[in-house]
């Protein structure tokens, strides 16, 4: 299977839309890129206009809430990088992922919530799904989202 086709299979299981709008929320852009190397923007659990998992992981958030928010976020970056490239096969490798969440201050789950954004990653692009990554636990993140992730990918 293609990786545009798993990439369509998981974002259907989420009930995420691969081809619906990706707003950027401010002033700047959702991708930036430089020669092979694309710079991806913070991407929140948003389906839609709505943000659908919210709150503190560890208090209003359970661990595979938290996780759910991370997969989400994954499948909007990797919407962002299949619309700048015209399909993920032309991803060569993700390079750096960081994932932030919005935790309880004794929440020492972070490497777990990334987990479910790296599996995916790894699912859907193979060994070029494979990065870098830090995860950190934050005290708030944009419109109350649960979990924020950015990442820098490389392209054919």
């Amino acid at each position: 299977m293609s990786r545009d086709a798993l990439f369509r299979q998981a974002a259907e299981a989420l009930g995420f839309a691969p081809d619906g709008e990706i707003k950027a929320g401010g002033n700047y852009v959702p991708v930036l890129r430089d020669g092979s190397t694309l710079y991806l923007s913070g991407q929140v659990p948003r389906i839609g206009n709505a943000v659908v998992i919210t709150g503190r992981a560890g208090i209003q958030v359970a661990l595979e809430q938290a996780q759910r928010a991370a997969k989400i976020c994954t499948l909007r970056a990797l919407a962002l990088l299949q619309r700048e490239l015209g399909s993920l096969n032309d991803v060569r490798q993700i390079l750096r992922l960081t994932v932030y969440v919005q935790c309880s201050p004794d929440f020492t789950q972070h490497s777990e919530v990334a987990d479910a954004a790296s599996g995916l990653l790894q699912q859907i692009l193979g060994p070029a799904g494979v990065h870098t990554r830090t995860s950190v636990g934050v005290y708030q993140l944009p419109k109350n989202a649960t979990v924020e992730l950015d990442l820098i990918a490389s392209a054919r």
